[in-house]
């Protein structure tokens, strides 16, 4: 290397020091009679001395360039007591410049790179130039962060004994899952392979092979609408083990977290982690990766309105419904745009309206409150704690609807009141939960048939399995989530491991028929009945992950070339067009929309 130090490793014991440092540089600063650049690597900054006076430095201010590359040599000065810049790790020291090779002009820059400017620029700009945007110490910071992130998994699962192997992404198409990539074969004409949504079928194979500990830092592929918690390319910590069951794996990802954690963050977490059931979430927070940072729990009234002279609550529960509320406490001073907006969010998730009542100055308001008799209005203030500026929402529907619905009014009226500075949500509190027993299937009405809730290799707890064919919704999965305040890092399950359950997950409760289960997952069918062990796996989405540690709301700050909602590469113009003889020789022709 041409540098003998970084931009941030000089102290006050290398005064005297000839040095070489290269970078970039920050700032130019012109003060009569001397130019100051602070020079800038991925390590931090050193101020560098100029003297104009100098023939070869004489137009040194015109010719450096904020964010030009250049190499310095020079001698290393204690900086006057007066001009110490505490701020800096190198604040007390200086390089008097004695030669300068400028490597590279910078052009004049399309946005500042301070981060507070920067981070008014629009999106699509700095992503455009995101060789730009990654040069600010905050973007740099966090890529330095999700570095720091797969070290410490990576020598965690080490440690436990787990071989890092690389698994295809070319696989084949499985279209029960997200909407795949798919990609023409040139060397089998009208064939495609998918790109691997998840390595989930290799990883058990992995397991028929004899590893018994894989895991890999797995690039997955879907080809779904996209969000700010969304690419259609991400990454995934992806594990699976040999001979265990569940217990096992909560003990083994819980630490793995409190490496992370303590590693990039210096914090130690707690552990073990809570766990609660799926119902049992649903029914107090309305989502089955609740955020417990805060209370707004919901309760079910069902019982109250059974009987009510308020038809719309009694009709709901004698059709087999359920009456479910919960108090927003300190939201009775809501607007009216606000309580619009979330009405509006009801209706999103079938909702006709959103019942309301405010208690305000000793009353309560509300629309519906003519229709409630004082026993009900008695069971709500008592159960719910209602007391003077608080709103109650209610949802009357079916069960899973009604969950839905205020789960989602509960996480919006936590926001409004945490910006009002009535409630309190803590980037820096990590509620870690494992959500368990999830129902192994779900009945879709559209289809008239059960789906998996996690994916069809996930092992019925065993004495459910007789429930397979006549009750296959009371059939509870060996399913897990690992949930951090109400975000899913990841989930994984036990899986089926005996031929013959497989088999019957298949066909007699999915009802896929024979020749597809056959085409699809023959393979793995046939390789259950050569010694396959017990085995189960997790996956975590290490850009959610990585997201959380560094406070970002977006995964997009935590990837080094994100896409856009729409999917492109802005600074790469992908995805681009292809000539006809590139679409010739995989055997496609186009047929574009009009």
């Amino acid at each position: 290397m041409k540098r003998t130090h970084t931009c941030n490793c000089l102290n006050t014991q290398d005064a005297g020091k000839e040095v070489t440092l290269v970078g970039w540089v920050n700032t130019v600063r012109d003060h009569g009679g001397l130019i100051f650049v602070d020079l800038r690597d991925r390590t931090g900054m050193t101020q560098i001395v100029f003297d104009p006076q100098k023939s070869e430095f004489a137009d040194v201010g015109h010719r450096l360039k904020d964010e030009s590359v250049i190499e310095i040599a020079g001698k290393v000065a204690l900086r006057p007591a007066e001009t110490v810049n505490k701020k800096l790790s190198t604040g007390e020291i200086e390089v008097i410049a004695q030669e300068l090779t400028i490597h590279n002009v910078c052009a004049v820059l399309p946005f500042p790179l301070d981060d507070e400017q920067a981070d008014k620029v629009n999106e699509d700009l700095r992503l455009t130039y995101r060789y730009l945007d990654l040069r600010r110490p905050r973007n740099f910071n966090l890529m330095n962060l999700r570095h720091r992130a797969s070290m410490a998994v990576r020598n965690y699962l080490d440690e436990q004994g787990f071989l890092d192997v690389e698994l295809p992404m070319l696989f084949k198409s499985t279209p029960e899952g997200a909407r795949e990539f798919l990609v023409p074969s040139r060397l089998n004409p009208g064939e495609f392979y998918a790109l691997s949504q998840s390595p989930q079928q290799y990883k058990q194979m992995l397991m028929v092979a004899g590893v018994e500990r894989y895991y890999s830092l797995a690039r997955c592929f879907r080809d779904e609408d996209l969000r700010a918690d969304r690419q259609p390319e991400f990454t995934q910590i992806d594990l699976e083990m040999s001979f265990i069951d569940r217990e096992d794996m909560y003990a083994l990802i819980e630490g793995m977290l409190k490496r992370v954690w303590k590693d990039v963050l210096g914090v130690d977490i707690p552990t073990p982690f809570a766990r609660m059931p799926f119902v049992e979430a649903m029914n107090r927070y309305g989502v089955d990766k609740p955020d417990t940072r805060f209370g707004l729990e919901i309760q079910d009234f069902s019982d109250v309105f059974k009987t009510s002279e308020f038809k719309v609550f009694a009709s709901t529960v004698a059709s087999g419904g359920v009456v479910k509320a919960f108090n927003a406490k300190g939201l009775a001073d809501i607007t009216q745009g606000e309580l619009k907006n979330l009405e509006d969010t009801a209706k999103t998730l079938g909702a006709k309206g959103l019942a309301f009542i405010k208690a305000e100055k000793g009353e309560w308001k509300s629309p519906i409150l003519k229709f409630l008799s004082d026993a009900e209005k008695a069971a709500l203030k008592e159960r719910l704690n209602i007391e003077d500026g608080d709103i109650v929402f209610f949802a009357a529907l079916g069960w899973e609807k009604a969950c839905a619905i205020l789960g989602r009014v509960r996480l919006d009226s936590a926001q409004l009141l945490a910006a009002r500075g009535k409630l309190t949500i803590s980037p820096t509190q990590y509620n870690f939960l494992w959500v368990v027993d999830f129902p192994l299937m779900s009945y879709d009405e559209e289809s008239g048939r059960y789906l998996s809730t996690h994916h069809p290799f996930t092992s019925p707890v065993a004495e459910d399995i007789p429930l397979l064919q006549t009750e296959p919704q009371k059939v509870r999965g060996q399913h897990y989530d690992i949930v951090l305040n109400g975000v899913e890092l990841g989930g994984g399950s036990i899986r089926i491991h005996q031929p013959d359950v497989q088999k019957k997950i298949f066909e007699d409760v999915l009802k896929i028929p024979a020749d597809v289960v056959e085409s699809r997952f023959g393979y793995m069918l046939k390789a259950f009945h050569y010694g396959a062990p017990p085995h189960g796996g997790l996956a975590i989405g290490l850009d959610r992950l990585c997201a959380i540690l560094g406070q970002r709301s977006s995964i997009r700050d935590v990837i080094a070339f994100p896409k856009t909602q729409r999917g492109q590469d802005l600074m790469a113009n992908s995805p681009g067009p292809v000539t006809d003889k590139q679409l010739k020789d995989v055997h496609i022709t186009r047929d574009l929309p009009l």
